[in-house]
């Protein structure tokens, strides 16, 4: 791995990121699968999906789970999650910051999942940049959503959490991209609940 240029990149690729693998093993399979229908639902013929910020891979299982021929990718910075990834089999994993990550072609599906608001505030036009070109039909983000930029204190850390209009920003930034659709995922839904996280559906156009 390259060397990581900023400290998010340094906080994820070391302990916390290893602690954090061992506490995300909670989530339920069932409930990703409820949020990854809902958004396919709006989407057409998914053959290939990569994951900016894959953890040890609980959304790409909810994925094949609903495309068993999908073709599937990972960017994971932490060693420890990579090793989990790897007994996912048929997995092409790329153990390196998303920062480093160089686009070789072009996924159906791209999206993250509680990872931009991890990054660095001074590298998300850099990795919005990263998404668009990845992507050959949709990208889907699925963050904290804010209408202004905000930090939050993350478990004690500072500067480690920032919620903002992540979305919004992308479609200033790309005219070629079309809003097909949102929706948000309580903690305390009844049957399928998420970490209150706002996802986006985008179609490029």
């Amino acid at each position: 791995m390259k060397g990581l240029k900023t400290e998010q990149e340094k906080f994820w690729a070391g302990k916390f990121g290893d602690d954090y693998t061992g506490r995300n093993r909670q989530h339920a399979l069932s409930n990703n699968i409820s949020l990854f229908s809902k958004i396919f639902s709006r989407t057409k013929s998914i053959g290939s999906v990569i994951e900016f910020g894959a953890n040890i891979g609980l959304n790409l299982i909810a994925i094949k789970q609903l495309l068993p021929n999908v073709d599937l990718s990972a960017i994971e910075i932490n060693k420890k999650s990579v090793k989990e990834l790897r007994q996912f089999e048929g997995v092409k994993i790329y153990h390196q910051s998303i920062l480093d990550f160089v686009v070789d072609y072009q996924r159906d599906f791209v999206f993250t999942k509680g990872v931009l608001i991890h990054i660095n505030p001074n590298k998300l036009s850099y990795v919005y940049d990263l998404l668009y070109k990845t992507s050959k039909s949709y990208i889907c983000l699925a963050e904290y959503y804010s209408p202004k930029p905000v930090e939050i204190d993350y478990r004690g850390h500072k500067n480690k959490l920032f919620k903002r209009d992540f979305a919004g920003e992308m479609l200033d930034r790309f005219k070629g991209l079309k809003l097909l659709d949102y929706g948000f995922i309580y903690h305390r839904d009844n049957s399928f609940p998420q970490d209150d996280i706002t996802w986006f559906l985008f179609e490029k156009v």
